[in-house]
């Protein structure tokens, strides 16, 4: 057989493999800029701009990690939990950028309740399924857990300062809002402290307890590609760029398209936008429980969820003080607070004795289907 007509078969195999199934959207890229221009209904530049989001974020997630193979174990986790939500951050600088503040915060909340509830219980139905049990590390889960808790204290605390002091909190259909220089000072050292905290975070996953954190298995579990450190570099590139471009046309639609669909931007950015930017991480994990991975799971969904809350929330912070119309507090609204509080405490109780089973990931998906319901109403 021709060596083109094995890379053929290669390719399309690959495509239509659980692994290679996102970049079956990539015409829906080309599809979002050209709606865009032709000044289309807003509704359907957003639609194929959120479906075009998740092949960009896919090939990002493969680039990281095969730059992250060339690179030895300790750079390569550092690399793969950095860019493990960079579409995530790229769409958040675009809504900073247009001033929808109050959006972002839905994001980041969306994605933390994402990673906690549909991720975590979608893993553990999809691996329990035929399986009495799944074990995983407790003592991972169990230090990942304790990073939520901290982040939810600091994100607690500056909507507490706001309500003493007579502020209140933004309401749901807020875009932005000025909380005034003390609330800023304030999310500002909130936002250090939380970096600290993941920097420490780095040190105990990726050098003092590396052999908890990573499993025999998580370095095999991607065979790749062979792509050489100039490729992996070349593709990451090009992925952010593509990010960068269906975000702007992504972002710069939802305002009217959430209004033409009858869905409040809060809905839209803690359920639609959430989703779409971790999509490709999101199947990962489920992929992997699947195949009683589920150490390798639940890093994943936990895991993403505290870089969430200890890394690109504190970013956004500091960036919005050079991007945007005003500096973004960590304010945020009765909704997001008490869903993500619920998150953290159901996610934290259900991995501490080390094990899962699919009743369990029903629980998760049914706290993740209340809350979205009460957000569809808000």
């Amino acid at each position: 057989m021709p060596a083109q007509e094995q890379r053929r078969r290669g390719a399309v195999g690959f495509l239509l493999s659980a692994q290679g199934w996102p970049y079956l959207l990539t015409p829906f890229i080309v599809s979002a800029v050209a709606l865009e221009l032709a000044h289309a209904a807003p509704t359907l530049v957003f639609a194929c701009a959120a479906l075009g989001i998740i092949p960009t974020a896919a090939l990002m997630g493969l680039a990281t990690e095969e730059l992250a193979a060339r690179s030895g174990p300790g750079i390569g986790g550092f690399l793969n939990v950095t860019f493990g939500n960079a579409a995530e951050l790229i769409i958040a600088v675009f809504l900073l950028a247009e001033g929808l503040q109050e959006v972002v915060k839905a994001s980041i909340v969306g994605s933390i309740l994402g990673n906690l509830l549909l991720v975590l219980g979608l893993s553990m139905v999809v691996g329990g399924v035929g399986r009495a049990r799944q074990v995983f590390n407790r003592t991972a889960a169990n230090a990942q857990a304790t990073m939520l808790f901290l982040a939810v204290a600091a994100l607690i605390m500056p909507a507490i300062y706001a309500l003493v002091t007579g502020g209140g909190l933004p309401s749901v259909d807020s875009e932005l809002v000025d909380f005034g220089s003390d609330l800023e000072e304030l999310s500002i050292g909130v936002a250090v402290i939380l970096g600290i905290s993941y920097l420490a975070g780095l040190v105990f996953s990726l050098r003092t307890h590396r052999d908890v954190f990573n499993p025999p298995y998580a370095e095999q579990e991607h065979e790749g590609f062979g792509w050489s450190v100039r490729r992996s570099i070349v593709m990451l590139a090009i992925a952010g760029a593509a990010v960068a471009l269906v975000s702007e046309v992504l972002v710069g639609s939802i305002s009217e398209a959430s209004e033409s669909i009858g869905l409040s931007e809060f809905f839209v950015g803690i359920i639609v936008v959430a989703v779409v930017g971790n999509a490709a991480e999101h199947w990962v994990a489920v992929l992997v429980a699947r195949k009683d991975k589920m150490d390798l799971a639940v890093n994943i969904a936990v895991g993403s969820a505290a870089q969430i809350a200890l890394f690109v929330a504190p970013i956004l912070v500091l960036l919005s003080f050079a991007i945007g119309p005003d500096p973004m507090a960590l304010v945020f609204n009765g909704f997001e607070l008490g869903a993500v509080l619920v998150a953290v405490l159901i996610a934290a109780y259900v991995t501490q004795e080390g094990e899962s089973n699919w009743f369990e990931g029903v629980q998760l998906l049914a706290v993740y289907a209340v809350l979205a319901l009460a957000f569809l109403y808000a």
